[in-house]
């Protein structure tokens, strides 16, 4: 189930308007519900024009000036350097794939902790679960279907992501031979 969205409107002030709660917020306040898992929608208070990614990317500015945490110098290059489309849709694939890898590893950290609590509980059941999930010799039915599908998957987006690198390589490599061809010629 996905969380209500609250629409915040930035007026020509500066001055940002949460109208789900009818009152004036800050950027630490907009900060602080989409870290308590607030989906955040800011829009131009004249325009209407969603202004989203302005915002939050003004309260990651804003939180690297207060404090020595920022981004790292290397993503932050890339990130000036992606001005190009098709540099840019790469580095948003990377980053979506990151984060989803990031959360689905936080999951299963959770859930394996769940699991280690239940150890504690009840040992043995938890030795016997485990026996019956990894028998001495692993066979490809001994996997679960979930987290065989979750490795394939995996691979899948580590080979695409891969081929894309290749195609890029390939496409500068051309590039930069053809310039002095071009040369040449004239």
């Amino acid at each position: 189930m996905r969380n209500p969205e609250v629409i915040i409107r930035k007026y020509g002030d500066r001055r940002l308007y949460d109208t789900s709660s009818s009152r004036y917020v800050k950027l630490d306040d907009v900060a602080r519900m989409v870290r308590d898992g607030i989906d955040v929608r800011v829009v131009d208070g004249r325009t209407n024009k969603d202004i989203t990614r302005v915002i939050f990317t003004q309260i990651i500015v804003e939180n690297a000036r207060d404090r020595e945490i920022s981004l790292p110098l290397q993503l932050l290059t890339q990130l000036v350097r992606a001005s190009d489309k098709a540099t840019h849709d790469f580095l948003t694939w990377y980053l979506d794939s990151t984060i989803n890898l990031y959360e689905k590893a936080q999951e299963t950290v959770n859930a394996r902790l769940s699991t280690a609590k239940g150890a504690v509980s009840s040992p043995l059941d938890f030795v016997r679960n485990l026996l019956a999930r990894h028998s001495l010799q692993p066979t490809p039915a001994a996997v679960p279907p979930a987290e065989a599908e979750e490795v394939t998957k995996l691979r899948r987006q580590v080979e695409e992501l891969q081929a894309r690198v290749e195609r890029r390589r390939k496409g500068a490599g051309s590039s930069s031979k053809a310039k002095p061809a071009t040369r040449r010629a004239k």
